[in-house]
């Protein structure tokens, strides 16, 4: 059931004015005229009073999120002030409460007995134990939906600005906290429940609409971005590393959904995988490729100082041996290249290959460029738009406009091919070329508006990146926060005693 955001509004405002139709009478039985539940702040202040805490929680009541864990706080101790101690009475003022509230408060025996005396109930271990975890529970969903998250790099594809086994802090709050749009899920599990390999850790029961928190900051080229997987609406199961809109154009659709061994299914926006990039392009940016250089709007962007590349290095029939290649931090494996006779493909920094050209065994360093029209690209198309008439690769790509809300752009029998999964994916429309006319939901169009802002990812370990090279635009809608942090690194290679990278603890990511 997709709930819009009137109706999302509709809804907070019954449950505001039935648990204060309950509180005007918990005020009343508690000696406080029942009309001063209705005045803003003073009525905080007074429930406060009523259930003797300190004032301070007045203040962290107002302050967005934590106000939240605060009402919760106040529901709880008002029901414990009138007698209603067992552990289920509270959940149900919780998770219940326009309906429960009312229904105690105006219960003829239900009675103020005050916090003192609720403080001579004894709580079981069980109890306690219980009591903890639940609002521990409630407060690490709220702080991790809406401040902070802590997520961890699993690929290299960003190598070496990040590395595999970096653990992050990922903000919520920079781009603006966006509400979930599966709210009803199992606590920290992203969308499958642990110990399973395909049970969903989310009901579908309730949808609710994208809507973003005010932002602290807008994105800007360069940020390193963690968001929502665009193409992991659906999902083959057993293949979950691989894009399944890609494994279709491969093997082709009809042989996916009829094998019985594979399971496919289909994600919310929020419950797709999360991946880490750098944006290279912004809203209404034009980027462009041209031998690995990004150009942004006709000018040469800025490179990542630890981007990567692949390289061809020729030897004389010297093998790179592993004690040369972990001097170099070269952590990527290689791969022998049958072009020549003693050749193999590795991933360098631009320094790195300076260095590896001056190897007394090294006979050439070449930088690995595939041209637009690369024949290998032309049968499996994994370059958007996977079109033959555009013969784009990761090196020569473009150019291409990034759209933003608001913009226009004339429609053309070329074009429509790279906006198509925009428009009608993300932007809920319908689109059907017929010969040289586009047709959007029935009628004939030469132009579109767009309603979102896109973005445009890549990874630092340019020729080791799956990203929007390969599918597509990030919408704004799949936007998760800013990672600002390595707050732990391990090496995974290493032994126990040297596991830890302690050069890269507490490193701020640009």
């Amino acid at each position: 059931m997709l709930i819009s955001i009137e109706s999302l509004l509709i809804i907070f405002l019954v449950y505001f004015i039935l648990v204060h139709v309950g509180f005007y009478k918990f005020f009343e039985k508690a000696g406080v005229p029942g009309w001063k539940v209705i005045i803003p702040v003073y009525s905080v202040y007074l429930a406060l009073k009523i259930i003797k805490k300190p004032l301070w929680w007045l203040i962290l009541y107002y302050i967005p999120f934590i106000g939240f864990i605060i009402g919760i706080g106040l529901i709880v101790e008002f029901l414990k002030s009138f007698g209603y101690l067992r552990f289920y009475q509270h959940m149900l003022g919780i998770l219940f409460g326009p309906i429960y509230i009312p229904y105690v408060a105006f219960k003829p025996e239900t009675q103020f007995i005050g916090p003192e005396e609720a403080k001579k109930f004894k709580k079981s271990g069980t109890r306690e134990w219980a009591d903890a975890i639940v609002f521990a529970v409630i407060a690490a969903t709220i702080i991790r939906t809406f401040f902070i998250e802590a997520f961890t790099i699993p690929t290299s594809s960003m190598e070496k600005s990040l590395l595999v086994g970096d653990y992050l802090f990922v903000s919520k709050l920079s781009y603006g906290a966006k509400l979930p749009n599966s709210p009803l899920s199992f606590p920290f599990a992203h969308h499958t429940l642990p110990l399973t390999e395909s049970v969903k850790s989310y009901l579908e029961w309730i949808k609710l609409p994208y809507y973003r928190l005010p932002a602290f900051t807008k994105i800007k080229n360069n940020d390193v971005v963690v968001f929502n997987y665009p193409d992991g609406d659906t999902v083959v199961i057993q293949h979950q590393n691989q894009s399944y809109y890609q494994l279709a154009r491969d093997y082709g659709r009809d042989v996916i959904w009829n094998n019985p061994d594979l399971e496919i299914v289909s994600r919310p926006v929020d419950k797709r995988e999360n991946y880490i990039k750098r944006c290279i392009g912004i809203p209404g940016d034009t980027l462009e490729i041209i031998d690995q250089i990004v150009y942004i709007n006709s000018k040469k962007a800025d490179l990542p100082n630890f981007s990567q590349f692949s390289y061809t290095v020729v030897t004389d029939g010297t093998y790179l041996s592993e004690k040369t290649l972990e001097k170099m931090d070269i952590t990527d494996p290689i791969y022998p290249n049958p072009a020549f006779p003693f050749a193999f493909d590795v991933m360098l920094t631009h320094e790195n290959a300076k260095k590896i050209e001056q190897f007394d065994f090294v006979k050439q360093v070449l930088p690995n460029i595939k041209p637009k029209g690369y024949e290998h690209y032309r049968k499996s198309m994994p370059i958007i738009p996977h079109h033959p008439s555009f013969g784009w690769t990761e090196d020569n790509f473009g150019p291409l406009f990034i759209p933003k809300k608001g913009s226009v752009i004339s429609l053309t029998p070329e074009n429509i091919i790279i906006y198509t999964r925009a428009i009608e994916t993300y932007e809920g429309n319908q689109v059907n070329i017929q010969g040289d006319k586009i047709f959007i939901n029935g009628e004939q169009a030469d132009s579109y508006t767009f309603k979102l802002d896109y973005y445009f990812m890549m990874g630092d370990n340019r020729h080791n990146s799956a990203d929007s090279r390969f599918w597509g635009f990030v919408p704004e809608d799949h936007i998760v926060g800013k990672a600002v942090l390595v707050w732990l690194s391990l090496d995974a290679n290493k032994s126990f005693v040297n596991k830890v990278r302690w050069n890269r603890l507490m490193n701020t990511i640009k």
